[in-house]
């Protein structure tokens, strides 16, 4: 069993057809059944069901794809580490939610990209559900999202923290007063969102269970739908600023318990720390340190 054939195998089981796979890989079809049929030949077991439309894993071709990407990623982890300098450069993916991006890694990517101008910085929005499984698939090498995660092939280091308040337009007078407006709703990011998870618990703590959510894509669409009085939302304090309080948005405070918030960097134990990893890392220690002081 070579790790090409391995390599194959993973193609064709993510992609559902030797056809598909082959274009991937670019090769013949021919070429990629004749090493499907060359692995099942010698692990003893047919990997795939044949039809029609394609392919599908038997029970067996199912225990051994984790082992397939394994594989895969520990051989893309020695090329980089064998590749790898010590001097940043090449490519970095980093996750982050929308609330972080906006209030803390502004000054942290300028300083990396300024002292790093060999490394393709990209950074992916998302949820904290939707962060970590893309760390756990390696479709980012890290993310920062809110703590805490406790996953056990998962590290994570706090990053920042942060100060949670309840937003609402000015006909709210406080948190205790929504338990007699009926039915509240919640404006909020899509499924996934930590704060979205957050405000619930809270309202649930509180007996309020009668409610609605109102699911939006962007923070702007969120505070113009709070303004407007269409509901109520959770976000770190300072995303407010200036700006929305002075367009009618209120800022309730919370017990220090329920409002405090860390946003923690995780990265897979396993992975492949390489230069420019380090050197983001070193870059937000930095940020992190100057703004203690």
């Amino acid at each position: 069993m070579e790790s090409a054939d391995l390599r194959i195998f993973e193609a064709v089981a993510r992609l559902g057809g030797m056809n598909r796979a082959a274009g991937e890989l670019n090769t013949v079809q021919s070429n990629v059944t004749a090493r499907i049929r060359r692995l099942e030949e010698q692990l003893g077991v047919p990997l795939f069901e044949r039809h029609s439309r394609g392919v599908v894993l038997t029970p067996a071709g199912g225990r051994l794809l984790p082992y397939a990407r394994q594989v895969a990623h520990l051989l893309e982890d020695a090329r980089r580490a064998v590749t790898d300098t010590g001097s940043p450069a090449g490519r970095l993916v980093i996750g982050a939610l929308e609330t972080t991006t906006a209030l803390r890694l502004a000054p942290v990517l300028a300083d990396f990209v300024t002292a790093h101008e060999r490394v393709d910085l990209s950074l992916r929005a998302g949820t904290t559900e939707e962060l970590i499984h893309r760390v756990l698939a390696r479709e980012v090498e890290g993310a920062f999202v809110c703590g805490p995660v406790r996953h056990p092939d998962l590290e994570e280091t706090t990053a920042f923290a942060e100060e949670l308040a309840l937003l609402t337009d000015g006909t709210v007078g406080s948190l205790d007063a929504l338990a007699g407006r009926g039915e509240v709703k919640l404006v909020v990011l899509r499924a996934g969102c930590s704060y979205r998870l957050r405000l619930e618990g809270l309202l649930a703590r509180r007996g309020i269970v009668d409610y609605r959510l109102l699911e939006f894509g962007t923070l702007e669409a969120i505070f113009g739908c709070v303004r407007a009085g269409l509901g109520i939302t959770l976000l770190p304090r300072h995303l407010l600023g200036p700006v929305w309080e002075a367009r009618g948005i209120v800022a309730h405070d919370l017990p220090r318990d329920e409002a405090r918030v860390e946003t923690v960097f995780i990265r897979r134990r396993d992975g492949f720390l390489s230069s420019a990893m380090r050197a983001f890392l070193e870059a937000t220690r930095h940020r992190v340190a100057d703004a203690a002081e």
